[in-house]
């Protein structure tokens, strides 16, 4: 439907569509941003450059922050209250044990979160989901989420859609 009515024709006339929808349109973004976050199927990366080139850079990366960092929290609370069996119901074994190693070491694992989270490179659902297993506090959560989490997002939208501009003004 979307492609037969040309919506998925170039970024324009996806930013006209969703345009039509004013503030419901942005709203419907950032529950897309929560729920990708706390059902980790589409990578966030994808999702973030969408919410550039639909909004501009300043809305697009608000609407990214919001929705990221409300998913984190709900991710983080649900590991909280279900525990590591949440883990692997979700996440593949490989990557459980390859992470469940931060949480050995007292403080450690705090440290590594916030790097992981500064830094746009590690599985950042999957984190919030182990922190949530761990005894870190609600406090320092959010504290790293709602600091760290600006500058991975600027780091990811302006990255992608630099290189989403790169590959479609050289075809």
């Amino acid at each position: 439907m979307g492609y037969q009515s040309g919506i998925f024709q170039s970024v324009e006339t996806m930013q006209q569509f969703v345009n039509r929808f004013g503030m419901i349109g942005a709203l419907i973004f950032v529950l897309i941003q929560i729920v990708q976050v706390v059902f980790p199927i589409i990578p966030g990366g994808i999702s973030c450059l969408a919410g550039v080139l639909l909004f501009g850079a300043i809305p697009g990366f608000f609407y990214n922050y919001i929705g990221i960092c409300v998913g984190s929290c709900i991710a983080f609370g649900i590991a909280r209250s279900l525990g590591r069996p949440v883990l692997y119901k979700m996440f593949s074994e490989k990557m459980i044990e390859k992470y469940l190693t931060w949480t050995e070491q007292k403080g450690r694992f705090l440290k590594l979160f916030a790097l992981a989270i500064f830094l746009p490179v590690a599985p950042d659902d999957f984190l919030c989901y182990l922190a949530g297993t761990t005894n870190m506090t609600w406090k320092q959560f959010v504290a790293v989420i709602f600091l760290g989490k600006p500058f991975s997002i600027a780091l990811y939208s302006l990255g992608l859609t630099t290189l989403f501009q790169v590959i479609f003004h050289l075809a």
